[in-house]
C-alpha cells in the first residue's frame, strides 16, 4: 500500500511518525519529572529549575539547528534528534541516589537539544514537500502535523502519570528509551538523505532572521507560549495535586485531554481560519484570534479569585483557552513556513523556533517562581498579559491578497 504512494507523501508520513514518536516521549518524560520530583519533595521552583537548561538548549538549538540543517540536510538532524533523545533518557537510569538536580538538568539539557532538532527538522521539511503556489494545501499540511504531534504530546502526559503509578520512574524511562531507538534505526534507513540541503551554503552571520514578517511572527509566538507555560508547566499540575488533592494519574490524564484536545483543533483549524475562496490566514486573522484568546485567563482569574466553583471554573476555562489557543499556535504555524525562504527554509524556521523556546523558558521560570509567590490567579493574569503583548505584536505581520499568494515581506 505505501509502495503506490508518491515519494514526497511516504516522507511526509515517515516525517510525521518521527516526530510523532519523539513527541511521546518527550511528553511522558516531562510528566514523569514533573510528578516523581514533586513527589520526592522539591518545591514548585526546583522543579521548574529542572527544565530549565531543557529550555535554554532549545533556545540555542533552534538558532544553530536551522544552519547546520541547511548544510548537512534536515535528515540528519532529525535523526540527531531522536539519538540524542535515547541518551537524555538512558541518562535517567542511573540508580536514584544519583539523580541529583545537576544530573536531570544536565538530562534536560540534552532532551531539550533533541527536541528542537527533531521539530525544526520537521516543519522545516513540510515546505520542501509542498509546492510553493499551493499556500492553502500547505496551511492543512502544517496544521495535521502539528495538530497531532500535540495530541500524542497529550497522550504522552497521560502515559507519563501511568507509567509512573504502575511501574515507576526507571522502568517507564527504559521503556521509552528502548522504543525510541527502535524508531530512530529506521528512520536512518529510510529517510530521504538530501531532505532540507540548502544548494547555496549559508554563512554562520545569516542565523538571525532579517526578514521583518519573522521578526514580528517570532516575537508574538514568544509571548504567546509564554503565555502558556507561565500556568501549564509547574503550576497547574502542582496546584491539582496539592491543592486539589488530585492522584498522579489524575492530573496526567487531565493534562493529557487538555493537550489532546489542543491537538485536535490545531489540526482542524484551517476549516475556521481559511476564508472564501480559500483565502489563507493573514496579520489581521493573527490579530484577532490572539485578542480573543486573552480574555480567557482573566476570566479564568476572576472566577477563582471570586471563590464560586473555583475546581470547575479552572478545569472548563482551560479547556476553552485550548481550544483558542490551538487555533492561535496552527495560525503562527503555517505563517512560519510561508513566510520562510525556499533556500535555506531552516534558518528562518530555526530563527523562529528559538524564540518559542525563549516564550517557554520565560513561562516555565515564571510558572514555578510566580505560583509559589503569589499563586495560580497571579499565573493567569501574567498569562493574559502576556497574550494581549502577542496581539499587539500581530498588528505588524504583512496581509495577503489571495490563497495562492504568498503574504508579501519586508527584508
Amino acid at each position: 500500500m505505501l509502495s503506490s504512494l508518491s515519494a514526497d507523501v511516504r516522507q511526509y508520513l515517515l516525517i510525521t511518525f518521527n516526530y510523532w514518536a519523539f513527541t511521546l516521549t518527550d511528553g511522558a518524560l516531562r510528566m514523569l519529572v514533573v510528578l516523581h520530583f514533586h513527589q520526592l519533595g522539591y518545591s514548585p521552583l526546583e522543579v521548574a529549575m529542572l527544565f530549565l537548561f531543557y529550555e535554554i538548549f532549545g533556545v540555542i538549538t533552534n538558532l544553530i539547528g536551522g544552519w547546520l540543517g541547511a548544510h548537512i540536510g534536515l535528515n540528519a538532524t532529525m535523526n540527531a534528534g531522536l539519538l540524542l533523545q535515547v541518551a537524555a533518557l538512558s541518562m535517567l537510569l542511573v540508580p536514584q541516589e544519583l539523580l541529583t538536580v545537576v544530573w536531570v538538568m544536565a538530562a534536560q539539557a540534552l532532551s531539550g537539544i533533541a527536541k528542537d532538532l527533531n521539530k525544526m527538522s520537521a516543519k522545516s521539511a513540510i515546505k520542501t514537500l509542498v509546492p510553493a503556489h499551493a499556500q492553502g494545501a500547505l496551511y492543512k499540511w502544517v496544521a495535521l502535523l502539528t495538530g497531532s504531534k500535540n495530541a500524542l504530546k497529550g497522550v504522552g502526559f497521560f502515559l507519563g502519570g501511568l507509567l509512573l503509578t504502575a511501574w515507576g520512574f526507571q522502568e517507564a524511562i527504559m521503556a521509552m528509551a528502548v522504543a525510541l531507538a527502535v524508531v530512530w534505526l529506521f528512520s536512518i534507513t529510510h529517510l530521504n538523505k538530501s531532505l532540507g540541503k540548502s544548494v547555496n551554503k549559508p554563512r554562520f552571520s545569516q542565523l538571525f532572521s532579517k526578514s521583518r514578517a519573522v521578526n514580528c511572527l517570532s516575537g508574538a509566538r514568544l509571548f504567546l507560549f509564554a503565555a502558556r507555560d507561565v500556568w501549564f508547566v509547574v503550576a497547574l499540575p502542582v496546584y491539582l495535586t496539592s491543592t486539589l488533592g488530585w492522584d498522579h494519574w489524575a492530573v496526567g490524564a487531565f493534562l493529557a485531554s487538555w493537550v489532546i484536545g489542543y491537538g485536535i483543533f490545531q489540526s482542524v483549524a484551517p476549516k475556521f481560519t481559511l476564508g472564501r475562496e480559500g483565502r489563507v490566514p493573514d496579520g489581521t486573522t493573527v490579530f484577532w484570534w490572539s485578542a480573543t484568546l486573552s480574555i480567557a485567563p482573566v476570566s479564568i482569574a476572576i472566577a477563582m479569585a471570586s471563590g464560586a466553583a473555583v475546581e470547575t471554573s479552572l478545569l472548563v476555562g482551560l479547556m476553552v483557552f485550548g481550544m483558542l489557543f490551538a487555533v492561535n499556535s496552527a495560525l503562527h504555524s503555517y505563517l512560519i513556513v510561508s513566510y520562510a525562504r525556499d533556500q535555506g527554509v531552516s534558518l528562518d524556521v530555526g530563527f523562529y523556533y528559538m524564540a518559542n523556546a525563549l516564550g517557554r523558558l520565560l513561562g516555565t521560570v515564571l510558572s514555578g517562581w510566580v505560583y509559589q509567590t503569589w499563586g495560580m490567579v497571579s499565573c493567569l493574569w501574567i498569562s493574559s498579559v502576556f497574550i494581549a503583548l502577542s496581539a499587539v505584536i500581530s498588528l505588524s505581520l504583512p496581509r495577503c491578497a489571495n490563497a495562492t499568494q504568498r503574504p508579501t515581506s519586508s527584508a
